[in-house]
């Protein structure tokens, strides 16, 4: 029998290259940075699924290169560098893997709530660098407990730090389009945007990036926060005005920020953000452990041979052209 023609973009964990490879004649581009589409077109003319491990453009040039593609697959939740209705117009369903990764980035977006606010990083560097000496005092952190924790994006994630935060004493208030009618179960109270901004302690941000929320904070947002706040981001970094968010720590007037997330991303190592003192920032990790990424390449590969086999994929966004 023979086997399907795919075109995987980058590095796939092995659970999922191995579930791929029993069914398909893998294309696999391994170099850095990521491909051009250029670089892909002659594995592109023959594609019949595109497994896109990368944050490569998938849009209207991508697959009019590829005219024999019938389903794409990708091992992230979000999908903002995926043209959406252009996959539509051509009938080509697209997964993504939602669920798989929410207690993982949840771990990560209250890890950092909370290494930001006692200075775990900060007294590692403190103690490397020979300053823990008798009498001589690191930067004081601040409490969680008795805290209002303030999350922008109140989903399956959301509610999860929801749960991590309440365990530590913390009061949760969300933003969301509109209240969610299990709030009451989730022990969280709703507030208008402005009205959170001006509450929290912390603030995690956690909303996916659309046109809405594209630079949803800026000059205006962050002088609305307390001086005192703590500005969390584990969603997408154009969420954030990145000179906006420069400014505000700047000239205090927020205490500290800790990111998951960039704009641009990476963040070059000359960035003015990274010369100030009251920021954090880890390289883009909030599903990054190996159990968590081998469960997305799996569901990202089961979406991609359900896709070709002209069966159903288990999550697809585009659900119009999925197929029956």
């Amino acid at each position: 029998m023979s086997k399907y023609k795919v075109v995987v973009t980058g590095r796939i964990m092995p659970a999922g290259l191995a579930m791929l490879k029993e069914q398909c004649e893998i294309y696999q581009w391994e170099q850095t940075p990521r491909p051009r589409v250029e670089e892909l077109s002659e594995w592109l003319r023959d594609a019949e699924g595109l497994f896109v491990s990368t944050n490569m453009p998938v849009n209207e040039q991508l697959l009019a290169a590829a005219p024999r593609l019938r389903v794409i697959a990708q091992p992230a939740v979000g999908y903002d560098s995926v043209d959406i209705p252009a996959c539509t117009n051509r009938k080509i369903p697209f997964g993504n893997t939602p669920g798989v990764l929410v207690e993982t980035t949840a771990e990560l977006a209250f890890g950092l709530l909370l290494t930001a606010a006692r200075r775990i990083h900060e007294g590692w560097d403190w103690v490397r660098a020979g300053k823990w000496q008798p009498g001589v005092l690191m930067p004081f952190g601040v409490d969680l407990y008795g805290k209002t924790l303030g999350i922008v994006g109140m989903g399956a994630i959301g509610s999860a730090v929801a749960r991590r935060a309440q365990a530590s004493g913390m009061k949760v208030i969300y933003s969301n389009r509109k209240p969610r009618p299990d709030q009451d179960a989730l022990k969280a109270e709703y507030r208008l945007f402005d009205e959170l901004l001006a509450e929290a302690d912390f603030i995690v941000v956690l909303t996916p990036l659309t046109a809405e929320s594209r630079g949803m904070f800026g000059e205006k947002e962050f002088a609305k926060m307390k001086p005192t706040a703590y500005f969390i981001n584990a969603a997408r970094g154009a969420v954030v005005d990145t000179q906006a968010l420069y400014k505000a720590l700047a000239e205090k007037q927020i205490a500290y920020a800790a990111l998951d997330v960039t704009d641009p991303e990476p963040l070059p190592a000359d960035h003015p953000l990274l010369t100030l003192s009251n920021i954090l920032v880890v390289p883009h990790i909030g599903s990054a452990t190996t159990e968590t990424r081998n469960k997305m390449a799996m569901l990202a590969a089961e979406n991609l041979l359900l896709g070709l086999a002209g069966k159903p994929l288990v999550t697809c966004v585009n659900q119009e052209v999925n197929y029956r």
